[in-house]
């Protein structure tokens, strides 16, 4: 049993049924072969999963509705939450086992009920096991995402690793028919070390944004020292092992945090992370994931420390940012980072965040995109777009303009056409 959660913290979405659930949930299950680029939906890319044996869970609970809605889904819409949970059960692991097989038609279609013409039947493949971790999202418009709250995504690849009594099983490729599994949340299976952490692609000293990933029980949250103080950090979009920052000193390039776990309690007892921002990354994090080494204090199970470190961290950068910025980006007093969040043939979900560095609030942004040739803006959220004359230029909306310094805004939009790459987004503000 998982321990029992405290207050859930500031900023965090109230856990699901499903998530909560320490009993096994029955679903119907699909494959797919691999996370988005750069990244799947909790913002680590693949190759530096812990695992390759990984499923995603669904975005959205709306049987019956298969409206592309806001990612992260705002409060107000807060029934139309699935078990991704806004990305709060992302780095958890599930413990799979296979059910019966379906011998009519079990295809996803919109309004159309699982297993027609047929019936649920067991068969030799029946109780093989695989433990596997949640690193992607389903939001899909078809029944598997949307119709049923416990359906699984596995990993193809995974397919061919299910055990049975400490025996592999084989062919069950072959057998799926989109069967039925039963799953439940686990710790990690073997746990032994610590957390990692990585900035993301585009991260830089004014737009402090990390994954945090080899995690004993998910995430729900970090927080980060800054002047003294811990603050909540912000979740990139709804991609729920990634966090925007802030220094310890502003202006600085140096970091601690500390990790809540999926039953928010303070990771390894409240231990803290100092690290720095690499000097490979004194402008810009080029990799999808530059990883960071760090120094750890507390973490005795007691209560979290309340004030800054007594000591620095021992192992700065070893070459020192050459001409390190003294003032933001020159993009008109916001910078933005863009991320393709999801994929589907012919189109694909980008997820924008705009941040204030300066030293005043914004009252409202702008960000020009120079899309692809062949690709259009299907439909956005949290911002309004105006695609008449390219470069494309999304505008804050009505309530999120108003941008506190070190404080950040984002938007989603899905588009159409399958060049992902979206260049160098201009953000200007007023």
């Amino acid at each position: 049993m998982l321990p029992a959660p405290a207050a859930t913290p500031k900023g965090a979405a109230p856990r699901t049924d499903a998530a909560a659930a320490a009993a096994d949930v029955t679903g119907n299950a699909t494959h797919f072969d691999g996370l988005g680029q750069p990244y799947g939906g909790c913002g680590m890319p693949q190759s530096e999963l812990e695992t390759q044996d990984f499923v995603a869970l669904n975005v959205f609970d709306t049987p019956g509705d298969y409206t592309m809605y806001p990612r992260p889904v705002p409060p107000d819409q807060s029934a139309r939450i699935g078990a991704w949970n806004n990305g709060h059960n992302c780095g958890r692991w599930v413990r799979v086992t296979i059910g019966d097989y379906c011998t009519g038609t079990n295809d996803g279609a919109p309004g159309q009920p699982f297993c027609r013409n047929g019936s649920w039947t067991a068969d030799t493949y029946n109780g093989a096991t695989l433990t596997m971790l949640v690193a992607d999202s389903c939001a899909d418009a078809n029944a598997w995402c949307r119709d049923d709250p416990n359906h699984l995504d596995l990993a193809t690849a995974s397919l061919n690793r299910f055990t049975r009594n400490g025996t592999p099983v084989t062919g069950l490729p072959d057998h799926w028919n989109n069967r039925h599994v039963s799953w439940s949340y686990v710790p990690a299976p073997d746990y032994t070390g610590d957390i990692r952490i990585g900035f993301l692609q585009g991260a830089q000293r004014w737009w402090p944004a990390i994954s945090v990933s080899h995690l004993p029980n998910g995430v729900h949250g970090v927080e980060y020292l800054s002047g003294g103080t811990w603050h909540d950090a912000q979740m990139d979009s709804d991609m729920g092992q990634a966090f925007v920052l802030a220094p310890t000193t502003s202006g600085g390039a140096e970091f601690t945090i500390r990790v809540r776990d999926a039953s928010d309690a303070y990771l390894f007892g409240g231990r803290t992370y100092d690290f720095s921002l690499p000097s490979s990354c004194s402008n810009t994090c080029g990799p999808a994931y530059t990883g960071v080494t760090y120094t750890t204090q507390g973490g005795d199970g007691g209560t979290p420390p309340t004030t800054p470190p007594t000591t620095p961290p021992t192992t700065p950068p070893t070459t020192p940012p050459t001409t390190p910025p003294t003032t933001p980006p020159a993009s008109g007093g916001c910078s933005v980072t863009a991320h393709v969040t999801n994929s589907w043939p012919g189109g694909y979900q980008a997820d924008v965040t705009v941040l204030n560095p300066g030293t005043a609030a914004i009252r409202s942004w702008a960000v020009r995109l120079a899309l692809p040739s062949g690709v259009s803006v299907a439909n956005i959220w949290n911002a309004t777009v105006s695609s008449s004359d390219p470069p494309t230029t999304v505008r804050n909306a009505a309530w999120n303009g108003t941008v506190a310094p070190g404080g950040s805004a984002s938007f989603g939009m899905t588009l159409n056409g399958s060049d992902q790459n979206l260049g160098l987004p201009v953000c200007t503000s007023a």
